[in-house]
């Protein structure tokens, strides 16, 4: 396919769910602009042809000006994730990256034209049944605001009030909501991706019950190009692929890496509180450390929240894949990139070749 006149705006291009799209915008023959922070982590964009790169920050106005100049459509995949409490400055810094920015984005866009604009959004803005929180939730579920919630599940629900804001004022905008991403190009990398190269290396002694709705790379990827061609305006689409608890992700896991499971396995009750103090105590003395077992994140898995997907079935077209496909292709990526090290670890299957086309001849038009 030939690349398209006018380049698609991609923000968050350096990030999973932004690689992703990127890589199967430029095979399917889109030029691409890629929005970027100085300093992070380029190789998603690298070596790939037909993409430019256009660095700014989401809370910086004039440089997203810049970066949306020329663009007909954007993808807003760029986000801040946390799942920490954090302190005044790191919760500042959430709301002016993911509300502010998001805000200061729309308008530039509508400022220069945009035709369409698709903003990546959380299943954690996504509300729940309060007697029933593994009951599976749609688009239609309002978020619960008195549970105590994390700073970023808060910005995301500020963000797609943005949005809805943006659509009253005359643009073309709609939501893909994301779940829990699994797939390669996870250059940086995510939060799953690490804990699958833990898994592999041998390094997770510890671990909690519960459970979590999934979405494998290439579907996230395709409902963002279906949602661009097909949604409606002002519309959430929630896009899954399956529901997994730890006990189910750890099965694959001990058949594709050749690993075992961790051996302790802690009730949430006992885990939490010390989940609770050690995350305090990490903020404040290693505040760029990565943490995996949050308070806010074990408070998550044990809602074993459900994502019903039937409005992006029925109205884009949408279609689950295989989350063993998934996690198979990031085993094979992370071991690509010499992140597994233990010398007992599988070599990858061979993977399910990544679906680089939508099955019904979906594309993005620029």
């Amino acid at each position: 396919m030939p690349a398209k006149d006018a380049p698609i705006l991609v923000t968050g291009a350096a990030g999973h769910v932004g690689a992703n799209l990127m890589h199967r915008l430029v095979e399917e023959g889109h030029r691409v602009r890629a929005l970027l922070r100085r300093g992070e982590n380029e190789e998603a964009v690298d070596g790939l042809h037909g993409v430019e790169k256009a660095y700014g920050d989401l809370r910086d106005k004039r440089s997203l000006q810049d970066a949306v100049e020329g663009c007909r459509r954007v993808f807003h995949v760029a986000s801040m994730v946390s799942t920490i409490d954090g302190d005044a400055e790191h919760r500042r810094v959430l709301y002016e990256t993911n509300v502010l920015g998001t805000r200061h984005l729309m308008q530039a866009a509508k400022k220069t034209g945009v035709e369409r604009f698709v903003l990546t959004s959380s299943f954690s803005a996504v509300g729940y049944d309060l007697d029933e929180t593994s009951k599976p939730a749609d688009e239609t579920m309002q978020f619960y605001p008195y549970h105590r919630a994390m700073p970023y599940e808060r910005s995301k629900v500020l963000q797609e009030h943005e949005l809805l804001k943006s659509c009253v004022e005359g643009l073309d905008a709609l939501i893909v909501t994301s779940c829990a991403v699994i797939g390669g190009h996870d250059y940086l990398p995510s939060r799953m991706g690490t804990t699958l190269c833990k898994f592999a290396n041998r390094q997770l002694n510890v671990y909690s019950p519960g459970g979590f709705e999934f979405v494998a790379a290439r579907d996230i990827v395709d409902g963002h190009v279906r949602a661009m061609e097909r949604g409606r305006t002002g519309q959430k689409y929630i896009v899954a692929t399956q529901f997994l608890d730890f006990d189910h992700i750890f099965d694959m896991l001990e058949e594709i890496t050749g690993a075992p499971r961790p051996k302790i396995r802690v009730p949430a009750k006992a885990l939490l509180p010390l989940a609770e103090v050690t995350s305090w105590l990490v903020t404040r003395l290693d505040p760029k450390k990565q943490q995996l077992l949050t308070p806010g994140a074990i408070r998550r898995l044990q809602l074993r929240r459900h994502a019903a997907t039937s409005k992006a079935q029925r109205e884009l077209g949408f279609r689950p894949s295989s989350m063993r496909d998934a996690f198979m292709e990031a085993y094979a990526f992370h071991w690509s990139r010499g992140a597994i090290v233990h010398p007992g670890a599988k070599p990858p299957e061979d993977v399910p070749a990544t679906r680089t086309t939508a099955p019904s001849g979906v594309s993005v038009h620029a």
